[in-house]
């Protein structure tokens, strides 16, 4: 009897010891955003009319070659990359050998997505850059859609699509020195010497472009909703400022349009640029990578070896 009250105890304080952290978890993915959307309410300047700046500074530490700029879009991508751990924790808690619940299913669906994109994109040897593309699609996605609660999009500020786009250029030049220094160098003397500076110039604009693609398409489909949103409320007050009371100064022209062109520009294509900006990473590290020299040198390392034994 007292061993099977015991079991039911602990059964019990197991299942609130879950719920607690459950709790936590979807509080770790609201609270960041809850916080930022409060901090842009106290400290963003009235403005009257249409609007469209960077992101806000919030501070500015004094270096010796220039200052670190703390700006609302390097505030709302900690907020994101928070709230992706909290979910990350939230789908993988209480996992288990046999899936027994919804979340870990959703979990398992993902990994198995993102390592097929992976294998199918980059091959065998890239397999384990399966969390690497998701953190990237993940990051970006919740970036562009975090819009949709009024804050800035991290990606609609280059310094910070630029950021990612240095990282993946980095790995790029990583395995493409694989082939050994002296084949990497030669690769910018091909076909003719004479391509040398557009070769050197064709690897520079690699992360250049890939930043300025996600980050422009992102910033003009924010620019584009809140110019036809401003429109719309002035060509509302013109034909229906006849009204009377209250009424003419409701914005009626703005109900419908402006939500449809944000399920577009914050949901579709925010969506798809982080999408095309995971294949860019993959295609560009997998085609970048001399699997033929890297395969000479590591024979030529594995015949020294077998020589000096």
């Amino acid at each position: 009897m007292e061993n099977g009250m015991q079991e039911q105890k602990s059964s019990f304080l197991k299942k609130n010891k879950a719920r607690i952290i459950d709790l936590l978890l979807i509080a770790m993915m609201i609270l960041p955003f809850i916080g930022c959307m409060a901090l842009k309410i106290v400290t963003k300047p009235l403005s009257e009319g249409i609007s469209i700046t960077g992101a806000q500074i919030h501070l500015e530490i004094p270096m010796p070659l220039m200052n670190l700029v703390i700006s609302e879009a390097q505030v709302n991508s900690v907020a994101v990359i928070i709230a992706l751990l909290g979910l990350c924790l939230f789908l993988t808690h209480g996992i288990a050998v046999v899936p027994h619940s919804k979340r870990q299913l959703a979990a398992e669906w993902i990994v198995e997505k993102v390592q097929g994109l992976v294998n199918d994109n980059m091959g065998e040897r890239f397999q384990g850059y399966g969390p690497f593309i998701a953190a990237i699609m993940g990051l970006s996605a919740f970036s562009s859609l975090s819009s949709l609660l009024g804050l800035f999009p991290p990606t609609s500020d280059v310094n910070v699509v630029m950021g990612w786009a240095i990282l993946a250029f980095g790995l790029i030049t990583y395995y493409k020195l694989k082939g050994g220094l002296w084949n990497y160098i030669k690769g910018y003397f091909s076909p003719i010497p004479f391509f040398a500076p557009m070769n050197v110039i064709g690897e520079i604009a690699t992360p250049i472009s890939m930043a300025f693609r996600h980050y422009g398409n992102v910033l003009s489909g924010v620019v584009i909703s809140t110019l036809i949103a401003s429109a719309l409320q002035g060509l509302s007050q013109a034909l229906l400022g006849w009204l009377p009371g209250a009424l003419k100064d409701i914005p009626f022209l703005q109900v419908g349009l402006p939500g449809i062109l944000s399920l577009y520009f914050d949901i579709f294509s925010g969506c798809l640029q982080a999408f095309i900006f995971a294949m860019l990473t993959m295609l560009n590290i997998s085609n970048g990578f001399p699997a033929e020299d890297y395969e000479r040198r590591m024979a030529k390392r594995a015949k020294k070896a077998l020589h000096h034994t």
